[in-house]
């Protein structure tokens, strides 16, 4: 079989070289896969099986130009970034990783969460410029604070275990109960939640019904002076009206590790722009005035990002991709 991978690391194609894939030709690509990407006629002729990130962009264009293409493995465990329907009509078989971040992804959500309400970031740049303006660093105790978690699996779960160890009022709107945290955690509606929650951390999928469920409507109904954390899906926030509250003052601080149009990486915006279709300009446009704002941290989709999480991502993208050549599928969505 041969077998494509792009926007690869150098210890995902390490880790592809030194595990033995029998009768698998491999070859590496840097770039991400979308509608730009050159390939050439044999690649797009031979090719069996395709192995990309979220950065990729698999829409019907892009599948349709493989002639033999039988395989799409998203290192991810989201794959919007694939057109399923396209994939289903034309019998390729698409695989995701079903969890990898449940502890990795959980505490960078507290880390941001506790640089956010500390005041971590504007104190550390200023004490780099050799500044100290201690009455503007005022941050809260956690223990005072309630947070708010929309969206309770496994990482939502031990993001309010957490919670809990820090003392904090822990609410949660998820439609499945989880019992090893049903005896802290008060289960109630959106709106509730909304109300209720000092922060609010997101940990959904994305998908329709939760298209930009973070909108003005939303924050609206939140505490004025409340925080919002992002480390699930960049789509589920409508950026500009976050970026309007956070200017008003209703939201007291945002900390995003995840973007919508996150295509466009924060340090190419303004090279991006021009280039993409004019539904990402206004969010480029609201990102890159959020990006250096005091009350705003913004990384670069890292959450997950360890050595243990990325290790169980490698080795369920290797199980799956071997497990197909022998006609099993583990893993498969579709």
């Amino acid at each position: 079989m041969n077998m494509l991978m792009f926007d690869f690391r150098e210890s995902e194609k390490e880790y592809f070289n030194s595990h033995d894939l029998p009768d698998f030709n491999i070859e590496f690509i840097k770039e991400p896969l979308n509608e730009h990407s050159c390939l050439s006629a044999k690649q797009l002729s031979e090719t069996d099986v395709i192995s990309v990130f979220i950065t990729s962009n698999l829409t019907e264009k892009v599948l349709s130009q493989f002639k033999n293409l039988r395989m799409v493995a998203t290192r991810s465990t989201g794959y919007n970034h694939i057109d399923l329907k396209y994939c289903t009509q034309n019998h390729i078989a698409v695989f995701n990783v079903g969890t990898y971040g449940e502890n990795s992804v959980a505490q960078y959500t507290f880390m941001l969460i506790t640089a956010l309400v500390r005041k971590f970031v504007p104190a550390f740049i200023d004490t780099q410029k050799k500044i100290t303006e201690y009455e503007s660093y005022e941050g809260h105790d956690l223990q005072n604070l309630s947070v708010g978690i929309l969206g309770c699996g496994a990482i939502g779960s031990s993001v309010a275990k957490i919670a809990n160890f820090f003392g904090m009022r822990v609410y949660v709107c998820s439609p499945e109960k989880n019992p090893q945290i049903a005896q802290f955690a008060s289960y109630c509606s959106f709106e509730d939640l909304l109300k209720n929650s000092d922060i609010l951390t997101l940990h959904l999928p994305y998908c329709s019904e939760s298209y930009h469920i973070i909108n003005d409507n939303a924050i609206d109904k939140m505490k004025n002076g409340s925080y919002i954390i992002n480390t699930a899906r960049g789509e589920l926030i409508d950026i500009v009206a976050l970026y309007n509250n956070l200017l008003s003052g209703k939201l007291a601080g945002a900390a995003l590790d995840v973007l919508e149009c996150e295509d466009l990486a924060v340090n190419r915006i303004p090279i991006a722009i021009s280039e993409n279709n004019s539904t990402c300009h206004t969010k480029a446009f609201a990102i890159q005035k959020l990006i250096g704002q005091k009350n705003v941290i913004i990384t670069p989709h890292i959450a997950y990002n360890t050595k243990e999480s990325v290790e169980i991502l490698l080795n369920s993208t290797f199980n799956s991709i071997r497990d197909y050549a022998k006609g099993l599928h583990t893993n498969q969505i579709r």
